[in-house]
């Protein structure tokens, strides 16, 4: 997983799942509570539905608001390719930043590997970035998109999660 450019994040894993094992676990709130940092995510994945995503009832009992998360869906086409716009409402001055742009693309690959793509523009979001690339990890931020693509392959190919070393 790499970090390019200072306003698009780009990170890649190959998992060893279906991407309609993979389109599944971002989209489907019963998966999305098992990753991650264990919040509920839910879509209408119609262009123009709403996107929600949830704290999980952890981070709600340290004071995190139970809607950590909102967007809206701009592209669909399972199970391969999800466009939305994504922004943060855990912090006042993340919230103001207004929305970025989440792409996640799906390819299958040879031998039962299918790549995960995830590409978070954001552009104009000063606060997001360090939290997003995972430099605020040492703080008990969270790992970014780094720790939540780890989380779900670890997810889909061992059936357990991953915990949070931090």
């Amino acid at each position: 997983m790499t970090t390019t450019e200072q306003h698009v994040q780009v990170y890649r894993v190959y998992i060893s799942a279906t991407p309609q094992a993979i389109w599944d676990a971002i989209t489907t709130p019963e998966w999305t509570e098992k990753f991650g940092y264990g919040g509920r995510s839910v879509y209408d994945l119609t262009p123009g539905g709403a996107y929600r995503g949830y704290a999980s009832a952890e981070m709600v009992s340290m004071g995190a608001p139970e809607l950590a998360v909102d967007g809206e869906v701009i592209e669909s086409d399972p199970p391969k390719r999800l466009v939305q716009t994504w922004r943060m409402l855990m912090d006042e001055e993340m919230a103001a930043e207004g929305f970025s742009t989440l792409t996640y693309e799906i390819k299958p690959g040879e031998g039962g590997v299918t790549s995960l793509t995830v590409t978070h523009d954001l552009t104009g979001q000063s606060r997001l970035r360090p939290l997003m690339s995972g430099k605020l990890a040492d703080t008990g931020a969270g790992g970014g998109w780094a720790w939540v693509l780890s989380s779900l392959k670890t997810l889909l190919e061992t059936g357990a999660p991953l915990n949070w070393p931090g």
